[in-house]
């Protein structure tokens, strides 16, 4: 007749000892017994123990092990890692193809803007923002006014999609320039403020006729003024607010779009005008700031004896002489310039100037040709010429 005592919980096998057998064994028989709790089911874990069983009832447990199967591979990983790689090749579909994305912004760091690509985070850096913004609040700092953005759509362009190195980066400029670069012309005239100041020149913020201040442009330290700038900070600051005429626009000026501006071209050149306007005569100008006399008495600047020279082989120019010269009070280049004057001729006789420092001459032309074939005989002179 067997005999068994034992009470672990539910059990897969068992071995049982019979009283022939425990009489001639040892007190003691091991046996293996298997439990597992309906826990250890669902979550594939085992109890494995070496239970002793006496005759009389008792059992011991010496030890235990916990052992685990593999937890197999979840399903939904494939699929969110599928999705993934999907929407990294959206992006850069979005790069290639230059299309505008509408991103919710789900946050921000020092840096910039943390906004959603489908379920990729991208980031957008600060500078990348459109100046609508701090126009809008420009007490503000960046910081508050990423706080405003959060939960907000922005309209960008993806300007860097690489999976491997997992960077996503957006830019709203790029987005805006998509917009209303098209409301820009060379010629046009534009309200706007100085964002930021470099060596090179100053940053502005166009103001479009709704009042908002949509894209940047350039204007070059050569465009700030007629006179010579040794530092645009002396003449711009930021916040400063000027009107400006735009020279130029590179759309993919080292990979970027770019407006070129101009103060200077909003006011006429001294040099358009005639000698006597460059350098007043009331009295204010200095006894000896002009000087008058034939080409002779009036030693020419260097460089302009030999554009003189080679001026009278056009054909249809008769005469070339200097009348005068004066001395201005300003410095607005140190090269040789040379200039038709927008005055009509007088018995076909047209003015040029000369400037190279703060000395400028002013040059009698007598001639058959029309403006503009004098100004193609001094483009041929200035090509002969080294």
């Amino acid at each position: 007749m067997p005999i068994f005592s034992a009470s672990l919980g539910s059990f897969t096998s068992i071995s049982f000892l019979s009283t022939s057998q425990s009489q001639s064994q040892s007190h003691l028989s091991p046996f293996k017994l298997t439990v597992k709790t309906p826990w250890q089911w669902q979550h594939h874990h085992y109890l494995t123990s070496k239970v002793l069983v006496s005759a009389s009832g008792n059992t011991q447990i010496p030890n235990t092990e916990l052992l685990q199967r593999p937890t197999p591979p979840d399903p939904l990983d494939d699929v969110r890692q599928a999705r993934r790689s999907s929407d990294w090749k959206a992006a850069k579909t979005y790069q290639d193809s230059k299309l505008i994305y509408n991103g919710r912004v789900e946050g921000f760091n020092s840096g910039g803007l943390l906004v959603r690509f489908y379920s990729i985070m991208g980031f957008l850096p600060f500078p990348q923002l459109s100046p609508v913004h701090a126009s809008k609040e420009p007490e503000k700092s960046i910081q508050e006014i990423a706080q405003g953005l959060i939960g907000s759509i922005m309209s960008v362009k993806v300007i860097l999609a690489d999976e491997d190195n997992k960077k996503l980066i957006f830019s709203e400029k790029e987005a805006a320039w998509s917009k209303f670069s098209k409301q820009v012309n060379v010629g046009d005239i534009f309200e706007v403020r100085v964002g930021y100041v470099e060596d090179y020149g100053a940053f502005v913020h166009l103001r479009f006729p709704d009042g908002l201040y949509r894209l940047t442009g350039l204007i070059h330290v050569s465009e700030v003024s007629w006179d010579l700038i040794q530092d645009v900070r002396d003449i711009l600051k930021v916040g400063d607010e000027v009107r400006v005429k735009v020279v130029g626009i590179d759309c993919y000026c080292r990979g970027k779009s770019r407006i070129n501006l101009s103060i200077r071209q909003l006011e006429e050149d001294p040099l358009l005008e005639t000698l006597d306007k460059v350098i007043p005569q009331d009295g204010s100008a200095d006894p000896d700031s002009m000087s008058g006399g034939d080409s002779g008495s009036i030693e020419p600047l260097p460089g302009l004896e030999t554009i003189l020279e080679e001026l009278l082989q056009e054909d249809g120019i008769y005469d070339v002489r200097i009348s005068r010269q004066g001395f201005e009070k300003r410095v607005v280049s140190q090269d040789l310039q040379l200039w038709l004057c927008n005055a009509p001729p007088t018995n076909q006789r047209f003015t040029l100037l000369a400037r190279a420092g703060r000395q400028v001459q002013e040059i009698h032309l007598t001639t058959s040709l029309d403006q503009e074939g004098i100004k193609k005989a001094l483009q041929r002179v200035l090509e002969r010429v080294p």
